[in-house]
């Protein structure tokens, strides 16, 4: 993200929330940056045969949109929200312009999430390049109201189920080290540990110095996770 974006939501943020707040949002992303601040890469291999369908429960409905003409302006307006509206509304429109497709998921006929995904390049600079066939999945979002539901997990795999009926070839996706509840998400899907990674901006380069084995690795080995999604799913069904 650049200077100018970082301090525009920081801008946003201090006049939705006042300076307390602020300083303690501030605080906190410090911390994260010194204590938590490497990113957690992971993989999958988009096999068919591995990567059986998703059954998604009666009151949640996910749909594939590929143009910003597709997307409502109820849905566009809670994806804007709540953060910059100026810098949302950009963001959505450079990511369609660049083929990317847009994931929505409802549940009880709301906005529960969304994430995006692109295929054969990134978003922005990355770790490595991706091959023809690579889709990058990024920028996930769960609103607070619908946390808890294993909403993440059910997007992300069917996202996965959809791209290997497709025909691709492997998928990545990153999380920062920090974030907790998402790490816990990535367990419960096919997704496998590939590295930490720390990045640094020097100069207008982007450097990164990758961290090949740590606890994640153990983390993410994905042991029982169907039995503890599914407990949450069919609570919503």
């Amino acid at each position: 993200m650049s200077i100018s974006n970082s301090i525009s939501r920081l801008t946003d943020y201090y006049r939705r929330h006042g300076l307390a707040a602020t300083i303690r949002r501030t605080r906190l992303a410090g911390e994260r940056l010194l204590f938590a601040g490497r990113m957690v890469v992971l993989y999958c291999d988009l096999d068919k045969r591995r990567l059986p369908p998703v059954n998604v429960p009666k009151a949640m409905r996910v749909e594939r949109l590929q143009a910003l003409a597709e997307l409502s302006a109820e849905h566009l307006q809670a994806m804007t929200s709540f953060w910059n509206p100026k810098l949302a509304n950009r963001n959505i429109r450079e990511r369609f312009e660049k083929r990317a497709s847009l994931w929505l998921v409802e549940c009880e006929e709301q906005l529960a999430g969304y994430g995006w995904t692109l295929q054969g390049k990134t978003i922005a600079p990355y770790y490595f390049p991706l091959g023809q066939d690579d889709v990058q999945l990024f920028d996930f979002y769960v609103f607070p109201r619908f946390r808890g539901r294993a909403i993440h997990w059910l997007l992300t795999s069917h996202i996965l189920h959809t791209l290997a009926a497709e025909g691709r070839s492997r998928a990545f996706a990153d999380t920062g080290e920090w974030n907790q509840a998402q790490r816990a998400s990535f367990t419960m899907t096919p997704f496998r540990f590939l590295g930490y990674v720390r990045t640094y901006n020097v100069f207008g380069q982007i450097l990164n110095r990758w961290v090949a084995s740590g606890p994640v690795d153990r983390e993410l080995k994905g042991t029982a996770r169907n039995d503890r999604t599914m407990k949450v799913l069919r609570s919503n069904e």
